[in-house]
């Protein structure tokens, strides 16, 4: 049975393999925090091995551009998804307080995102997405 409600990570297409795991991290952390019933049932191995539970949602990873990025921040925040966005803000501050001072002081317009992730209805989601490619 299909979901009705969709959850994909966008991102940056030219991030190099290390960076593009921490967003990807740092994206599903910040939007776990924010999603009721995110984690399935623990499972066990045929030896008895528990083994914690995961977010039941299919999490395809797909790229875009950081101009196209921008966009789609933009357009979920305007349909009403939840949005979860890994800023070069954030990336490059050493801790929480020094990012939270930099943001803002920084115009909106200045913001890179090295990723996204959104989750909403699926038709909303897709019709974001929908011309974007899975990550290699």
């Amino acid at each position: 049975m299909a979901m009705s409600t969709k959850l994909v990570v966008i991102l940056r297409e030219d991030l190099s393999p290390a960076i593009a795991a921490n967003a990807g991290a740092v994206l599903g952390l910040g939007l776990g925090g924010r999603l009721e019933d995110s984690l399935a049932a623990d499972g066990k191995d045929a030896d008895g091995g528990v083994h914690a539970g995961l977010n039941p949602h299919p999490v395809p990873t797909l790229v875009a551009s950081g101009e196209r990025l921008r966009e789609i921040k933009a357009e979920a925040d305007e349909q009403g998804l939840t949005v979860v966005g890994f800023n070069e803000v954030a990336r490059r501050s050493r801790d929480y307080a020094e990012y939270l001072d930099t943001l803002a002081a920084t115009p909106a317009q200045d913001i890179e995102y090295a990723g996204v992730a959104l989750v909403g209805s699926r038709n909303a989601v897709n019709k974001i997405t929908k011309r974007l490619e899975l990550m290699r």
